[in-house]
């Protein structure tokens, strides 16, 4: 076979029309061989001679996509000292586009022998490992345009490409589970029947299964744990593996972003699917341990773990950051994606020990002019010391916000001593974001995840039930602030169902007018179930997939009507934060850009917000006080609106403002199914809010109507007048 020198640069395997140029890095290595397979296994050697900066390259004129090939790296085996080369390993190519075949666990993909861990196994794993393949980069891309949704615009839906489309019955059997289900009409439809504006997919860079799952039986159905950075998973292909993965999701983008969809992807650059120094030699351990992978600098056989998987990848060595940073801008320019959501990204800012923000990873982002115009979404945790980060990223990136999750939980299950922190969440998240900078759109709002309840699990269950993990209970998060309402799992009771179905219908209503990103977990609109289990992992089957023919379709129509509602009013969409600027509303009345509300019509005191017991409050956002303007220079202008929140278990009578706020309301949503869509009320008007319910009321401008000489008014007058309020930080 004809081998020419070929270039360094780029890494990985390079189809130009022509032949294929292969580079790889190894700082450790003494000699590379690349290898090549035929459709029969046959495996043929390419010694590569060129090396230039610790890389490793060659040009194969022959090679055409669809090549299968790997590598065997010869240098040091030394665990003690961090050195783990064996040249019996085959190993995929950290740059590899598309990854083929079957990953069977055995013996042989271990560098030692079980039981002696510093031992050296030359058994070849070859037939036994998955391959990197060559990849066809062309792609007609004519007429894709990404839409660039604003964030104070998005609304996500997070997603798994599987479990959103395995049962869905208007998909073809063969696309289900696939990046072509995704990309089927019935989903695009459900999607922007929702109206969402970006679907973010949990991981689909290649992924492994862990051998401790398939002896029980069982799959890495998340798929966080990565092997591939640049490799779309291939068992979500419908066309095949050969390359047609690539063709596939690429081919879902372009479908999703048509209909003004972005795609955002869950990534896992934190650790890799080799584990701990027990764990497999299929990648990164056997090309340059050291360079890859955080060891620990008291005994260089071990690996620093800040991720609970058992390795933490090294962030601290320019070609680690380099891979990151090639995979992340390949995933935009050559995959069209959106943005990307960071799994546990507190471990990407260490730089020793401690989260560092101003880390070289975030400067790299920071400076990159492809990387930071898309949407950075940081999972502002991990499992170290001082991992709890959120509310420090940098001004560049949003964070999914932990704090608002836990802080919605507790007020609707009726936790005291919530209402403050509650205002604080729903109103943006000042306290967490506005020291730094950024906006109101920093904080992703979400009540649920895939890593937890579903949100029908939410109200149904107190304790997690996963006996089907086969870990005994030990998995998963043991507080959840969950609330059953007295029973534990399905119920006979209908008041307590019918309550189960208020509650959904609560916190979708606070999540979907908030300020913030709002982002809903597949199925939840739906009314998904898990039958209690929190951590479905490895339940890659119907426990975990979306179940279409029993969706709760009153539930996915009330959640449309929110979502609607939102997007139609810019002041659930605010670019910035509340301040308690006063506008002159004209005829004398000033009011700030936002009042709370106690129930009987007055602003609220601090007495009210330290009150252990109260859970009931109202909010009036000003839609003559929305800083900033649209995209044309236009001020923001939108409807006055009321909402009444009720988290107590009794019905609370709601006397309506009279002094300034003096408008009459017309209520538009009601969780509790009371109040008539339309119902106006004027000034001082009561009414019962019913117990854990939410009602939103609209100012109502239409002529007044004579009046009913029959009816006595009720009606309130306010001994001062409303000064600027806000939440407490």
């Amino acid at each position: 076979m004809q081998s020419w020198p070929g270039s360094a640069y780029p890494l990985g395997a390079t189809f130009d029309g022509t032949g294929t140029n292969f580079a790889l890095f190894s700082e450790a290595a003494t000699k590379v061989e690349l290898c090549l397979f035929d459709t029969e296994g046959t495996e043929t050697r390419v010694k590569l001679h060129e090396q230039d900066a610790y890389v490793w390259h060659c040009y194969l004129p022959q090679v055409q996509p669809g090549q299968q090939y790997g590598y065997r790296v010869h240098g040091d085996y030394d665990p003690p000292s961090g050195q783990r080369n064996n040249p019996s390993k085959l190993l995929l190519d950290p740059y590899s586009k598309a990854i083929t075949g079957e990953l069977v666990w055995d013996h042989s993909l271990f560098s030692y022998d079980f039981g002696a861990p510093d031992s050296y196994n030359d058994e070849d794993s070859a037939p036994h490992m998955k391959r990197s393949v060559v990849v066809n980069p062309f792609f007609d891309w004519s007429g894709d345009r990404a839409p660039r949704t604003p964030y104070q615009d998005s609304f996500i839906y997070e997603a798994h490409v599987k479990g959103l489309t395995a049962l869905h019955p208007d998909i073809p059997e063969e696309q289900r589970g696939t990046y072509a289900g995704i990309a089927h009409p019935a989903i695009i439809e459900h999607l922007k029947r929702l109206g969402v504006t970006a679907i973010e997919l949990m991981p689909v860079h290649q992924f492994v299964h862990d051998a401790t799952l398939l002896e029980k039986g069982l799959r890495n159905y998340w798929g966080y744990n990565t092997i591939g950075f640049l490799a779309p998973h291939d068992e979500y292909s419908s066309s095949g593996s050969l390359g047609q993965q690539v063709q596939e999701f690429k081919g879902m983008v372009k479908a999703l972003h048509a209909n003004d969809i972005e795609v955002i992807l869950d990534v896992v650059y934190n650790h890799t699917a080799e584990g701990n120094h027990l764990g497999p030699t299929l990648s990164f351990r056997g090309i340059d341990n050291a360079a890859y992978y955080r060891l620990e600098p008291n005994d260089l056989r071990y690996y620093t773990d800040y991720t609970g998987t058992g390795n933490s990848f090294n962030m601290r060595h320019p070609h680690s950051l380099q891979l990151i940073m090639d995979s992340l801008r390949y995933w935009v320019t050559e995959m069209h994606v959106d943005g990307f959501r960071f799994d546990l990204a507190s471990t990407l800012a260490r730089e020793l020990h401690d989260v560092d923000k101003l880390s070289a990873f975030f400067d790299l982002v920071q400076q990159d002019p492809v990387v930071s115009q898309v949407k950075l979404i940081a999972e502002p945790w991990d499992v170290g010391p001082g991992g709890y980060q959120v509310g420090n990223f940098p001004p560049q990136w949003t964070e999914w916000n932990g704090q608002y999750r836990d802080t919605v939980r507790d007020f609707w299950r009726g936790e005291p001593s919530t209402l403050g922190e509650f205002a604080s969440r729903i109103s943006g998240s000042a306290d967490l974001y506005e020291h730094s900078g950024r906006r109101p759109f920093a904080s992703i709002n979400f009540v649920t995840a895939h890593d937890g309840f579903t949100l029908r699990d939410l109200v149904s269950y107190n304790e997690k039930h996963n006996d089907a993990n086969g870990e005994d209970g030990r998995d998963g998060e043991s507080h959840n602030r969950s609330y059953n309402l007295g029973v534990e799992g399905p119920a006979d009771d209908p008041e307590i169902n019918a309550m189960r179905s208020r509650q959904q219908r609560n916190f979708i209503a606070t999540m979907l007018l908030s300020q913030g990103v709002p982002m809903l977990l597949h199925g939840d609109e739906f009314g998904r179930t898990q039958q209690g289990n929190n951590n479905v992992y490895a339940q890659d089957n119907e426990l975990s997939w979306v179940h279409w023919e029993s969706a709760d379709e009153p539930l996915a129509e009330f959640t449309r009507a929110i979502a609607k509602l939102r997007n139609d009013h810019p002041t659930f969409r605010r670019r910035r934060f509340f301040n308690g600027r006063v506008i002159d509303r004209g005829e004398g009345d000033a009011l700030p850009d936002i009042v709370w509300l106690n129930t009987d019509g007055t602003q609220m005191r601090t007495s009210d917000w330290n009150s252990e017991y109260v859970k009931c409050m109202g909010m009036f956002l000003n839609g003559n006080a929305i800083a900033g303007r649209d995209d044309r220079g236009q001020e923001i202008v939108d409807d006055d609106f009321i909402v009444y929140f009720n988290a107590s278990d009794s019905v609370v009578p709601v006397t309506l403002p009279v002094h300034q706020i003096q408008q009459r309301w017309s209520s538009i949503i009601d969780t509790a199914g009371i109040r008539a869509d339309g119902e106006v009320f004027k000034p001082g008007a009561t009414f019962d809010l019913q117990a854990r319910s939410l009602v939103v009321l609209r100012e109502f401008d239409e002529p007044e109507p004579e009046p009913d000489h029959s009816v006595a008014a009720s009606v309130a007058t306010l001994t001062q007048p409303i000064s600027i309020v806000t939440a407490p930080k």
